[in-house]
């Protein structure tokens, strides 16, 4: 028969209190590892991050945000002349595309700034749901628990979300978590998801959250 496990007869909610509670004990540092300095910098580099690493985003964001220092320059600018920065990102072609349409939008709809609303930024070229919930969260503008690839697997693995749809699964992540913690919550997600959780070898031997995770010792 196989032991009983730490944790086993809890409740999902129950469950997700400790996963909290471990996570911000283990990893009280853990924030946005982009570098960025201001609304519009933070959106494109979070443009950029999308199927980019952050630390490749970190290595070409100085450059081109001395050379296109705000919403003005990027929107008075031709794609084309953003390609030369981003080419080690991938997708560069259509991330310039979008950001220099998104800056445009927001120096002539929303005074150079970027915008605070959830529909309005979503409005925005190549700003989805998560991107929007990423920006608005480190702005302190917004509610919401952006689910990128991290979040989505470790929620999946620890038994907190059964869905596959990122949408679905922020839902579920949000009945579970209170409010006020949604955005320190997805940060712990992704910093455990890169550096304990990882997608295809995960450390669970120095986990600490082993004796909660279903999956382990299954």
């Amino acid at each position: 028969m196989r032991p009983r496990r730490a944790g086993s007869g809890q409740s999902v909610a129950e469950r997700a209190k400790e996963v909290f509670l471990r996570l911000d004990r283990e990893m009280p540092g853990a924030r946005i590892a982009l570098e960025y300095q201001g609304d519009v910098q933070l959106l494109v580099a979070v443009i950029l991050s999308a199927q980019c690493t952050d630390a490749r985003v970190n290595m070409v964001t100085p450059a081109l945000f001395a050379r296109f220092p705000d919403a003005a320059a990027f929107g008075s600018a031709q794609p084309r002349s953003l390609w030369p920065y981003l080419k080690s990102c991938g997708l560069f072609r259509v991330k310039a595309k979008n950001i220099v349409a998104a800056m445009r939008e927001i120096e002539l709809k929303h005074g150079g700034r970027v915008p605070r609303d959830r529909a309005a930024l979503e409005a925005l070229p190549g700003v989805g749901r998560k991107t929007a919930g990423v920006v608005l969260i480190h702005l302190g503008a917004g509610d919401g628990f952006p689910v990128d690839t991290h979040v989505g697997r470790v929620a999946r693995r620890l038994g907190l979300a059964r869905e596959k749809e990122p949408r679905k699964v922020e839902e579920r992540l949000m009945e579970l978590f209170p409010r006020a913690g949604w955005g320190r919550m997805h940060q712990l997600f992704v910093w455990h998801g890169r550096r304990t959780c990882a997608a295809r070898a995960p450390d669970c031997a120095r986990c600490t959250l082993a004796d909660l995770c279903p999956k382990v010792g299954t």
